[in-house]
């Protein structure tokens, strides 16, 4: 299987070729036939793999628990952008933002003022970007909370931080294994190793 294939195009696909200072984020908008789910990070677009199983368990999981915690105000939302700059439209797995964030059924992007968390799932191909690299420009865009979750045995493990206003950087709140309990950004208690299990 091709590279192309991969993302569930043709083999013959033409990979757009980078202008002269990279891309910008508002071309994310305008390049055809990207792969699904496209990030602009530093001015380079970045093709997400294919999802796994274990990874689209927790990410169905997580996103129910957060609509269902949520206060009213709010909404958990699944793989939108955000145009952090010109050159920066990461993809969070998943947000909770404001309810006024959403101005129409055609926007594709949010601002960085919309969103009260953002959660990665960490998968084999993003590990630097959502350890570092993401994280890191969530913190600098003044993102209040960020999940970053990993694997562990086949069950989600939730690295919990929050922003030092400050610094603008995240401390570290928690590592929370089987279960996940927090009193901010809302009160909230997720059972971690139901993931697997089957709605009866």
């Amino acid at each position: 299987m091709g590279p192309a294939r991969e993302y569930g195009l043709d083999d013959d696909y033409e990979w757009p070729r980078p202008p002269a200072g990279g891309w910008t984020a508002d071309d994310l908008d305008r390049l055809p036939n990207l792969p699904p789910h496209t990030e602009l990070i530093d001015g380079s677009l970045v093709f997400v793999s294919p999802q796994t199983r274990v990874r689209s368990r927790t990410l169905r999981l997580l996103e129910n628990e957060l609509w269902a915690h949520a206060p009213e105000h709010l909404e958990a939302i699944r793989e939108m952008t955000i145009k952090l700059d010109e050159r920066n439209r990461p993809e969070p797995d998943l947000l909770v933002v404001n309810e006024g964030a959403d101005t129409g059924p055609w926007r594709t992007c949010l601002r960085p003022e919309d969103v009260l968390l953002a959660v990665e799932v960490v998968s084999e191909e993003s590990v630097q970007r959502d350890r570092d690299v993401k994280p890191r420009k969530y913190a600098e865009a003044g993102f209040r909370h960020f999940w970053r979750v990993e694997e562990n045995d086949g069950l989600p493990v939730v690295y919990v931080f929050e922003l030092e206003p400050v610094t603008k950087s995240y401390v570290p709140t928690g590592i929370f294994h089987d279960r996940l309990k927090l009193t901010v950004p809302f009160p909230i208690d997720i059972d971690l190793t139901s993931v697997n299990r089957r709605r009866a």
